[in-house]
């Protein structure tokens, strides 16, 4: 029989946003791996994954049971079978070959006027690596990727004080329709950025990896449609559950346990 599979967002589920894996999290989701395979679906490419869960991914014994689903499940890297291995990609997909080069162009294009626009016309804190092409999707971050804590800290009170980044949301998906992308969905990433990829890219397409499992999720941007997490928790539903922080986390994992522990002992 198929083991249940309980896929989580990253940051404000796993993490705080852009910090390091929640350490108390570790027995509650090695308790997890008794009964499931874990998976972490999350709109930054490995390199961040890598940067924030460097514990489970180098370290715990849970790596040998943990799917990694960067960009959205765009991108799928298998567990190691052994402790000298890292995880492997089996899968990744093009969003420049899905869009054609021309709009892909076009796309970035937008995004770098859009981006002057920000720099010259409104008083958000600048950093750097404002546009991260990730290959199956593009995240843009109007104060950049490279934003320190009082700036990111800064970029979020100046976004809640003017809607910034709904102002932002408009002005994109209006110039994308413009220009015949109604193709592209255009989501709220995180606290600060937005991610950009094809239509069905969301991260429902983690589910196309894993047949007719259980799949169980955990997410934090659930509630809006305009969250990056709204379609697969929906998904997922009545398989699915809304966190707001690592610490809310812990309490919906330890309650997964008993669920999936007790879903196996009826269809035994």
């Amino acid at each position: 029989m198929n083991k249940d599979i309980v896929l989580f967002d990253m940051d404000g589920t796993l993490t705080e946003a852009r910090k390091p894996f929640a350490p108390f999290l570790s027995s509650p989701l090695w308790s997890l791996a008794q009964v499931s395979d874990i998976g972490i679906v999350t709109g930054s490419d490995m390199d961040y994954v890598k940067q924030q869960m460097s514990d489970l991914l180098d370290n715990h014994s849970i790596r040998y049971c943990l799917h990694i689903l960067p960009c959205n499940g765009t991108k799928w890297y298998l567990p190691p079978e052994f402790a000298a291995h890292e995880h492997s990609i089996c899968h990744s997909v093009s969003m420049e070959d899905e869009l054609g080069k021309m709009k892909y162009r076009r796309l970035l294009e937008i995004l770098c006027n859009l981006q002057s626009e920000v720099a010259s016309d409104y008083g958000v804190p600048l950093s750097g690596h404002f546009i991260s092409p990730r290959g199956s999707m593009i995240n843009w971050s109007p104060s950049g990727r490279l934003a320190d804590e009082a700036q990111r800290a800064k970029f979020k009170k100046f976004d809640k004080n003017f809607n910034f980044r709904s102002q932002m949301f408009m002005k994109l998906r209006l110039m994308l329709d413009s220009n015949d992308m109604q193709n592209v969905v255009v989501k709220l990433g995180g606290d600060t950025s937005f991610d950009i990829y094809p239509t069905g890219w969301d991260k429902t397409y983690a589910l196309r990896h894993f047949g007719d499992r259980n799949v169980w999720f955990v997410g934090d941007r659930a509630r809006s449609p305009k969250g990056n997490d709204y379609e697969i928790f929906k998904a997922c539903e009545p398989r699915s559950f809304h966190t707001n922080s690592p610490e809310y986390t812990r309490e919906i994992i330890i309650e997964l346990v008993d669920k999936i522990r007790g879903g196996r002992n009826e269809t035994n």
